[in-house]
């Protein structure tokens, strides 16, 4: 089954907790949505992907190998599709998984996982506190101080964007745009 928005965030919601996890999620969602309307994708699988992607994360991040590898279970107990459980397991290739991004859904979710976070975070220390005003060089000048958003792996995105097949630079400006529109609801306090 491909569950609904409304499906895909109780099931979310019934294994995290954290509200930063829950944003992550709409910011992802976002995103491949915006993404899978470029490529004219299915907007609703896309976004129910984006959703979910982090469906096992409270349950492994003391253990990040694990991550992605306690998801095909809790999905599959749930009646998800294995669509859905071969592109959430794929957005860890190379990391925690090693099942590879196969199409553009599972090679855009790869992409973007990592960039929202870089993203937001430069929105957030903006004099605006706002995407509104967020440039890519503001993102690129951010992207080379390594101790800026530490967390964000640089080389999975830069990685990302060629499987995807695209520069660097549109990915950071689509994925600006993606999340402008969605700003409040992922913990920009601008706008």
């Amino acid at each position: 089954m491909v569950p609904s928005r409304e499906e895909a965030l109780s099931l979310l919601r019934k294994y995290n907790q954290d509200e930063s996890h829950i944003k992550h999620a709409f910011a992802v969602e976002g995103t491949m949505r915006h993404f899978a309307r470029r490529a004219g994708g299915d907007e609703e699988l896309w976004g129910v992907v984006g959703i979910l992607h982090d469906i096992d994360w409270e349950q492994t991040m003391s253990e990040p190998a694990r991550h992605c590898n306690l998801a095909p279970t809790l999905l599959r107990e749930a009646g998800v599709d294995e669509e859905i459980i071969h592109a959430v397991q794929s957005h860890g290739y190379g990391i925690c998984s090693d099942v590879e991004p196969m199409n553009d859904m599972e090679r855009t979710l790869f992409a973007i996982d990592e960039l929202t976070g870089l993203v937001i975070t430069a929105g957030l220390v903006r004099p605006s506190k706002s995407l509104s005003d967020l440039e890519v060089k503001s993102v690129k000048k951010k992207w080379k101080d390594k101790t800026f958003a530490r967390g964000v792996d640089r080389e999975i995105i830069q990685k990302g964007a060629e499987k995807m097949g695209v520069p660097l630079d549109e990915l950071i400006g689509e994925t600006i745009a993606a999340l402008r529109p969605i700003e409040k609801a992922i913990g920009l306090p601008g706008a």
